[in-house]
């Protein structure tokens, strides 16, 4: 349980990869039901522990995840998201390296059910959602280039739907085009850095999440 930040209102979580944050079909176990029993281990709390989830992070993606465990804290949190007020930065390696080191990528994303898979779009479609992400390309090695990116909306795999679509597909992400899969059915996006005004404390907190210690991210270090 890699914890970056606790206070009696809000948790942090560096995510490995390959963990569920909720509870799905599969019934593997969850980063929400690991978190409440350690909270209730470690403040002997009695019942039910309550922990909100404001926002998700795909089971093949490391790094942070936000969670709210007062009542209060979710409510502001989730219109924070709404109103934009939270940023959220990634790493992504990819394959291939972009045309631009540096551009805006706008799309219309539709989400088939069937597949658990997003299409992007150059125009809006029926059933289609807009989404927008800015990438910096910050590094390279060899074989893979390294991208930073920003989040100005939040789609279902948006990241990975926008860069596949212009060809830069994220190392191990067979769904969206890679060559091959990584060893351990990772993908090599992360959830690297939160900013954002404490929801009831209203002071500034900005955290960061080391990457996975593996080869590739290592090379990039």
């Amino acid at each position: 349980m890699d914890i970056l930040y606790e206070d009696n209102h809000l948790i942090i979580i560096n995510k490995p990869a390959g963990v569920l944050v909720q509870g799905d079909k599969t019934g593997d176990i969850c980063l929400i039901d690991e978190l409440k029993e350690y909270l209730k281990i470690k403040y002997n709390k009695p019942g039910n522990v309550y922990l909100g989830l404001p926002h998700r992070l795909d089971r093949p993606t490391s790094g942070i995840v936000l969670l709210a465990k007062t009542s209060k804290a979710i409510e502001r949190l989730n219109e924070m998201f709404r109103q934009k007020q939270i940023k959220k930065t990634y790493l992504a390696v990819v394959e291939q390296k972009p045309f631009q080191n540096s551009a805006k990528l706008e799309h219309y994303l539709v989400k088939d059910e069937r597949t658990n898979k997003s299409k992007a779009y150059s125009k809006g479609v029926k059933n289609s959602k807009y989404a927008a992400l800015t990438y910096t390309l910050i590094g390279s090695s060899q074989r893979y280039f390294l991208l930073e990116i920003e989040l100005h909306t939040g789609r279902h795999h948006q990241i990975r739907a926008q860069l596949s679509e212009i060809g830069c597909h994220i190392k191990g992400d067979i769904k969206y085009g890679a060559k091959r899969t990584n060893p351990d059915g990772s993908i090599h996006l992360h959830s690297y850095k939160i900013e954002f005004f404490h929801p009831v404390k209203k002071e500034s907190i900005s955290i960061t999440a080391p990457t996975p210690d593996e080869t590739v991210w290592n090379a990039f270090k």
